[in-house]
């Protein structure tokens, strides 16, 4: 069995509930601004490369 969820596998959860992309990008903004520190290994562990975590995050401020 698996330990990890695939970006895809998260953002197919995220639609299947009814976000869009704008409600997604919502959702990163306020997990950046409460929790940065929280937010920054969320997206380790979902396997983004360091170039595109900091991307995301830049943009969620």
């Amino acid at each position: 069995m698996r330990n990890q969820v695939t970006v895809d596998e998260w953002v197919s959860m995220f639609k299947e509930i009814g976000l869009d992309e704008g409600a997604m990008m919502k959702w990163h903004r306020i997990f950046e601004s409460r929790h940065p520190e929280a937010h920054q290994s969320f997206l380790e562990w979902l396997g983004f490369p360091a170039e595109k975590i900091g991307e995301i995050r830049a943009e969620s401020k």
